[in-house]
């Protein structure tokens, strides 16, 4: 059964009611308290699949996964070449110091074996304005003594809860040296939980793995209401 969001109303059908793949609506919109009602509800806004281009057309898919592919930032694996880089001081990691320019660059990145990119005209301008209101944040990796951005990724927090949405990389090494950065201080803040969302080789050979939905939901709730992080 697909579920169509009105855009006059905010709620979701319940995640159980998702499909095997995940999929759970289609519709609806980008304001703000829609976006963190879903986040803290499981589901996150993901535009791209081939597989329901037929009905698709330029209207917003909601997604529900189970399991949920995340990390846990105690878990986080860097390798030893990575050890080095970090240690090279090649780049300078910042946090929130260049959001538009981040989520820009995230959503212009060529990507192999990818054509086009999920993040739309609509979806750039929902998370600037997450961004205004304090939720969406950005990491940025910068050639060390340089203005160049070399890479970086940006997500949403919502208490202390981190959900990654995307990450770009013009330098080799660029957006590791900014996530592995970025996991240190989430889990000097005491963030339990990072959503990675779609399972990737990059991810996993950091440490990301798959738990049940269930777990994930009980986790975030926890994150979610605890005090707001300011970076």
């Amino acid at each position: 059964m697909i579920y169509y969001l009105s855009k006059s109303s905010i709620g979701f059908p319940p995640v159980e009611n998702a499909e095997p793949d995940g999929f759970l609506a289609i519709g609806g919109d980008l304001r703000p308290e829609r976006l963190l009602l879903a986040y803290k509800s499981g589901i996150f806004p993901w535009y791209s699949d081939e597989s329901r281009i037929s009905y698709q057309g330029s209207k917003i898919l909601w997604w529900s996964p189970d399991p949920r592919f995340v990390l846990f930032p105690e878990k986080l694996h860097v390798s030893k070449s990575m050890k080095k880089v970090l240690k090279s001081g090649e780049f300078t990691v910042t946090v929130n110091t260049a959001f538009p320019q981040v989520i820009s660059r995230c959503r212009h990145e060529v990507r192999v074996h990818q054509e086009g990119t999920w993040i739309t005209d609509d979806m750039e301008k929902a998370y600037n304005r997450l961004h205004v209101l304090g939720y969406a944040v950005s990491v940025e990796s910068w050639l060390a003594g340089t203005d160049i951005l070399a890479g970086g990724l940006y997500g949403v927090m919502i208490g202390k809860a981190f959900f990654g949405e995307s990450m770009f990389s013009t330098y080799p090494n660029a957006s590791k040296a900014a996530f592995i950065t970025f996991v240190g201080k989430l889990r000097e803040i005491g963030c339990p939980i990072i959503d990675c969302q779609v399972e990737t080789e990059h991810l996993k050979s950091l440490g990301a793995e798959f738990i049940p939905r269930k777990e994930f939901l009980e986790i975030v709730g926890r994150a979610a209401e605890a005090g707001r992080v300011d970076f």
